[in-house]
Order: structure tokens, then sequence, then C-alpha cells
């Protein structure tokens, strides 16, 4: 096999040079490089309130129309009153979330998601990028960003999984996509599935529930991570990783930037996104439920999919439907 060019490694120098853009945005750290072995990770809690993972909290007659006056009282007015929403997002996550190198732009999916909120809350977003802050944050730092106390973030689009464990720190949205974990190696590689890579070194974004699936899946593995998607691209590029397991979305974007990759065709999990916000919100997560239902009705979240994932993943599917049923609790 011809020696790996580190494309992604080229490709976080110009993601890194480019600090502006169509959105207010934070400059992008290098990604970690070197292969890391996380401690044994503690079993996943149960959902707080025993509900199916995927239900969410149901909008109701207090919940606002998106575009409409917002609620006095409510964490939307709020939002307003300060002039921009404030996103976590990546930045390295090609066609979910990242920034193109040329226009400067941070743009994908998971970015299109972010912008329909925001246009939901100042209707000139679309033509005022300063109504939307994106801060781009690492897989590890999604939950943190949601809970830091001094600065954080309204809502998280960062392709996150929703599960029990997470509802017992934050809040999630109704699922807007379903993702599924794939595996990929190199191109000249025989092997057909996740386990006949027992002895090799894969890589899977830290702070993701990729690595857990990785190990279950099969744990003769040498399973390493990095903070970032291209993290563990560039990691693969360099020889220190045979392979990265995670979202077959995030996997379509790093085949698409290295001529030398491709993806094994096993799928070995389900990995339904959400849109993270935090608990005390309850009323921003009904509001946001009912954007993304918009989405899926006006055929939004279908031009949005088309765009981004067709060509790599097929022609859209049917967008998942939304399961309501989660009661906030005290203080939510």
């Amino acid at each position: 096999m011809k020696k790996l060019i580190p494309l992604a490694a080229a490709a976080t120098l110009l993601l890194t040079a480019c600090s502006s853009g169509t959105y207010a945005a934070t400059q992008i750290p290098a990604p970690e490089t070197t292969p890391t072995t996380p401690a044994a990770v503690a079993a996943g809690r149960a959902c707080p309130d025993g509900k199916n993972p995927l239900a969410s909290y149901a909008p109701d007659a207090s919940t606002p129309a998106p575009g409409g006056v917002m609620p006095a009282d409510s964490f939307m007015a709020k939002i307003q009153q300060r002039g921009r929403l404030i996103a976590g997002v990546s930045a390295d996550s090609y066609n979910l979330g990242y920034r193109d190198p040329i226009s400067g732009k941070i743009q994908g999916f998971d970015i299109d998601m972010i912008q329909a909120v925001a246009k939901a809350i100042f209707p000139d977003a679309d033509t005022n990028p300063n109504r939307v802050e994106l801060r781009v944050i690492s897989s590890p730092a999604r939950i943190p960003s949601l809970r830091d106390t001094k600065n954080p973030v309204d809502i998280v689009a960062r392709n996150m999984t929703i599960n029990c464990d997470r509802w017992n720190d934050i809040a999630f949205s109704a699922e807007y996509y379903r993702s599924g974990q794939k595996t990929l190696v190199q191109s000249d590689s025989t092997a057909k599935s996740t386990k006949d890579l027992s002895g090799q070194t894969i890589c899977a974004p830290a702070g993701s529930t990729s690595y857990d699936n990785l190990k279950k899946e099969n744990p003769a593995v040498k399973a390493v991570t990095a903070d970032t998607d291209t993290g563990c691209l560039v990691m693969f590029q360099q020889g220190k990783a045979q392979g990265i397991s995670g979202d077959d979305t995030v996997l379509a974007g790093d085949v698409a930037q290295d001529p030398y990759a491709k993806v094994l065709p096993q799928r070995f999990s389900d990995e339904p996104y959400g849109l993270g916000i935090s608990l005390t919100h309850s009323d921003f997560v009904k509001f946001v439920n009912v954007v993304l239902q918009q989405m899926k009705d006006s055929g939004a979240w279908k031009t949005s999919y088309n765009k981004w994932f067709a060509a790599a993943l097929g022609k859209a599917p049917v967008p998942p439907v939304a399961i309501y049923g989660r009661i906030p609790g005290p203080g939510q």
C-alpha cells in the first residue's frame, strides 16, 4: 500500500488558521494525535425517571410558535435579550459540522439544525450572522459545556447519542437523526467486520459512545482515543492506528478526505442523535422539538440530509419519529 499522506493534518492547519466566518466562532484547537487508552468507564446509569431514553418533553399550550413572541419568563426570551443563540458544535466532522477552508464558514447537517433553531427565535437569523455564536467544542466537552456555571452554551449539536446515562446530566430534544457505528480501515485491508481486527489499534473519539461499543463488539482490539474526529483521522494517516470506529456519518466524511480508506459494511449499533440542552431549560427543549418537527414536516430536514449525506449514504430516509412522555422534574 502507498504511504498515507496526512490529509487531515493539513486540513487541521487550514481549520485553525481561520478564526472568522459566517458565524462568530472560537478558534479550533489542533487535534491530539498521540493515542490515549482511557480508563475503564463505569456502567451507564439508568434513566432517572425510568422512561425510554428517546422520550423527550412534549410541546404544550405554553410552547410558543417558532418566529412568534417568546413568553417573558422563558429561556427563549433570555436568548432574545442577549441577541444571539450560543451553540456547542464540531468544526472537524465533515458534512456534520466542519469549517470550509475556503469560505471559513462552519457548516453541515448539525449546523442546519442550529440555524433552524436560531431562525425560530430570531427571524432575521438568515441574514444576520451575529444571531448565532458557534462555540467549537470537543466530544468530551459536550456535556460540561451545557453544565458550565459561568459561561454555558444554550444547545449542543455535535452528533451526540441520546442515552439514559446522559439524561442524568442533561436533557435532549426528540431524535433528529439515526446513525450507526461502523469501522474504517485501510483500503487494502482484508477485514470484513470489526471482529476481524483483533490485536489492531483502533481509534474512537473520546467522550463518545463509540469507544464502549467498540470494546463490546471486539474486546480484543487495542482501543485508543483522540479528542476530535480529525484527531482519529490524523492518527490513522500517521500509522498510529489501523482503523477508526465511529458513527457512519463521521466515517463517510473521513473517506471523502482520504483516498486510502474504506468503511467496513457491518453496522453494529444504533446511534440516535439528539440536541443537548440543560436540564433546567425544559421550555427550550419543548420549543426546539417544535422546530425539529416543522423541519421534518416541511421537507427542510430532507433537503439538509440530501445536501450533506446523500452522496455518501444514499437517499434520505424517513426522518425519525419524535417520542414524547418525559416529564420535567422540579426546577426544570
